[in-house]
């Protein structure tokens, strides 16, 4: 969901299910109250019990609670960043990074080490990185954050036998040992198409970037449409170009306009796109007369940007992402840490470190095998959600967010678990719906 944001360098470099009752959570900040003048190295492992277990792992989490943890080594997790240099990349790959650090300092697992390196934003470079790591013990490797570095480090965690949870959103990077942290389009687009169709929308126009990125949401637009029996009216790739989007987008605007006299208008129109094409193409659906309120607007994850708001046209539009109540309170206490802002990135590299910690609690070579990653029932973090699937991919829990003038509200809320998940926010989340 983080391709196009405006923080995220590159679509290929970045990185509907039924409800069921709420999973049982900690109320880690009263725990904290309680437990923290006398932490000790088995306390996280005493907490997993009230995790819940899960009789498909290997080692179910609720079972750390009979760990010896003094004959217990200390865990080491790796994170491989692009952390040289002073463009945008390193920016986020800094916040990733202190995102890292925190869920470290909030779980307060002192016989966990994070062992970050700078894999450079290569594929040479995070082999390198990797290697290193793992002469320093690393039993579970943390991104890259670039799909172009993926592979070298994936190369040396697997003749090592260890994990590799990448940052990444590119798809062909996964499996065989290679998991990914971010957001399917697939999934996105799947989620919106599919609410859409619940609340009566049949036919769909589409105006869709062409690059990357919209190499990926086409097909899934096409099949997830067709999959909720509704029909694509007309659709177009536009260049992320100001002056090139007029005439695609123009084409798209007047089968629209034309169709609102027919016995089968147009009542959706799918915009894929970020920041940095979305404040042109409003411009056009407004001049376009369309009436906004007849035809839904719906977005992708990469909507999920803070001044969307201010553009009339996509106000009361529709697109698919993690509750945000999740992001606000991760990016409040990030930014008391840090100073500043987080990148949106930066909630995939603290779920990340909290869950190796999570796991971290089993002995030393049962902590981060096959069975305990993919577990059926998944985890949940600041941004909801996740389970990882055999062949790497994530499968993630999205609600359907609607824009409003000032952030967005839910109008369709994520699932509650998959079947009882395992809690790696170190912090109370959103209660589940």
């Amino acid at each position: 969901m983080f391709a196009d944001r405006g923080d995220t360098p590159a679509f290929e470099d970045c990185p509907t299910m039924p409800s069921l009752p709420p999973p049982a959570f900690i109320n880690w900040k009263a725990w904290r109250a309680i437990a923290a003048p006398a932490l000790c190295a088995g306390v996280l492992a005493a907490c997993a019990t009230t995790l819940g277990t899960d009789p498909n792992a290997t080692s179910s989490l609720g079972e750390t609670g009979a760990i010896d943890a003094a004959s217990a080594r200390p865990a080491r997790i790796a994170m491989l960043l692009p952390l040289g240099g002073m463009d945008q990349t390193a920016a986020i790959a800094k916040g990733l990074k202190q995102a890292g650090e925190m869920a470290l300092f909030e779980l307060d697992k002192r016989n966990v080490q994070l062992i970050v390196k700078n894999d450079k934003g290569t594929s040479e470079g995070a082999r390198a990185a990797a290697e290193e790591a793992l002469g320093e013990g690393a039993e579970i490797i943390l991104g890259p954050l670039l799909a172009k570095a993926v592979p070298g480090a994936a190369a040396v965690a697997r003749r090592a036998g260890v994990p590799l949870l990448a940052f990444s959103n590119d798809r062909t990077v996964a499996g065989n040992g290679v998991y990914l942290m971010s957001f399917p389009v697939e999934q996105e687009v799947e989620r919106i198409v599919t609410f859409a169709a619940s609340q009566g929308k049949s036919r769909f126009a589409a105006l869709i970037p062409d690059n990357a990125y919209g190499k990926v949401v086409e097909p899934a637009f096409r099949n997830a449409v067709v999959r909720a029996g509704a029909t694509i009216a007309a659709l177009e790739t536009y260049p992320v170009h100001e002056n090139a989007m007029l005439r695609p987008a123009k084409r798209v605007l007047d089968a629209i306009k034309t169709s609102e006299d027919t016995d089968a208008p147009i009542d959706a129109l799918l915009v894929a796109g970020g920041p940095e094409a979305l404040p042109q193409l409003a411009s056009l659906i407004t001049y376009s007369g369309i009436d906004t309120t007849r035809v839904k607007l719906l977005g992708t994850g990469a909507w999920e940007y803070p001044s969307i708001g201010r553009e009339a046209a996509f106000a009361g539009g529709w697109y698919p992402g993690p509750d945000p109540r999740g992001w606000q309170e991760f990016s409040t206490r990030f930014a008391k840490s840090f100073g500043s802002a987080p990148p949106r990135l930066a909630s995939l590299a603290h779920d990340a470190v909290a869950l190796a910690v999570l796991l971290s609690a089993h002995p030393p070579g049962q902590r981060f095998t096959a069975a305990a990653l993919t577990r059926p029932s998944g985890f949940i973090g600041e941004d909801g959600l996740v389970r990882f699937l055999p062949s790497g991919l994530p499968e993630r829990a999205l609600a359907v967010l609607e824009v409003q003038a000032f952030g967005s509200q839910v109008v369709d809320p994520a699932p509650g678990e998959f079947d009882t998940a395992s809690r790696i926010s170190a912090v109370p989340g959103p209660a589940a719906n």
